[in-house]
């Protein structure tokens, strides 16, 4: 699934530091744009995997399904 969402990026010193403010919790740091901007991926995806199987686990009763927002 590809998702876009944005991303925030400031210098801090030595460090760079992106959040994405669509996903709370999100923060990446590298000490270049392109390290912080692949770790703030993997925090997104992260993020995302760790609340779709909350959701699974927490619809026993329920039913789910998946559809794509474009």
């Amino acid at each position: 699934m590809r998702n876009q969402f944005t991303a925030v990026f400031e210098r801090d010193g030595k460090w760079y530091v992106g959040y994405c403010p669509e996903v709370p919790g999100a923060n990446g740091q590298g000490k270049t744009i392109d390290e912080c901007r692949a770790n703030l991926a993997e925090a997104v995806k992260l993020i995302l995997e760790d609340r779709r199987e909350t959701v699974s686990r927490s619809a026993c009763d329920a039913t789910a399904t998946r559809v794509t927002i474009e």
